[in-house]
């Protein structure tokens, strides 16, 4: 079982710039998906990325907006998200070791992280 651990959330101002770290226990490259879920609302897909990092894929809202990269080398996936906006509060969750296939990733029940609070106010 993978675990996950988010961090770098926090409060900022409209049109700031915050970058999420997930960070997957062992030393596995998996897909890996970043999720968001505001009160009230349910659980929205964000981002995605291939185990290589050779492919990303975006929900429309985000796109040219925020970026999910990762370091090969390294373990964590990253979420460089910019021009924040209020309706991009929520807490943002990652998902590894699910399946990944022409952009669509289907998230692995038992690799959830506790999430991290993203809160774009003034």
């Amino acid at each position: 079982q993978v675990q996950l651990v988010e961090s770098g959330g926090g409060l900022v101002q409209p049109g700031g710039s915050l970058r999420l770290s997930c960070t997957a226990s062992g030393n596995t490259l998996y897909p890996t998906a970043w999720y968001r879920q505001a009160p009230g609302k349910e659980r929205e897909f964000v981002a995605d990325i291939a185990r290589t990092g050779a492919s990303v894929y975006y929900v429309d809202s985000v796109r040219g907006r925020f970026t999910i990269s990762r370091d090969n080398a390294k373990n964590p996936v990253y979420l460089q998200m910019n021009s924040l906006k209020p309706e991009d509060t929520a807490v943002y969750l990652c998902n590894a070791g699910g399946y990944l296939t022409q952009g669509t990733y289907y998230p692995r029940d038992d690799a959830w992280g506790q999430g991290t609070q993203v809160t774009v106010s003034s």
